[in-house]
């Protein structure tokens, strides 16, 4: 990455300013997962159950933790799914290919 490709970008969280520097084409992603963790953060905060910054960056790590690994796990399932469902339809395509050649014979 050139210097040149790189931006600073400013992000609020909690009230709090923070400058990232990313790459020009990931500022848009940057933004939006500054927007994600500050509501997660506000929403921890406002249930009034966990107090301190850190804390409250703690449980809302946790959290987004927890929704990534659900949704491997959950890609991962359907991964499954969708490789068996291909190897039954290509057993099913040599069995009409076989019979076919067979009737040929």
């Amino acid at each position: 990455m050139q210097p040149s490709d790189a931006t600073a970008v400013t992000v609020n969280i909690l009230d709090k300013e923070f400058r990232v520097v990313c790459p020009e084409d990931e500022r848009d992603a940057l933004l939006k997962s500054a927007h994600y963790l500050d509501r997660q953060m506000r929403e921890i905060r406002d249930r009034g159950k966990v107090i301190g910054l850190d804390r409250i960056a703690v449980m809302a790590a946790l959290n987004i933790a927890h929704e990534l690994l659900d949704l491997k796990g959950q890609k991962s399932d359907y991964t499954d799914t969708m490789q068996s469902r291909i190897q039954i339809l290509q057993n099913k395509i040599e069995d009409a290919l076989n019979k076919g050649r067979q009737i040929e014979l």
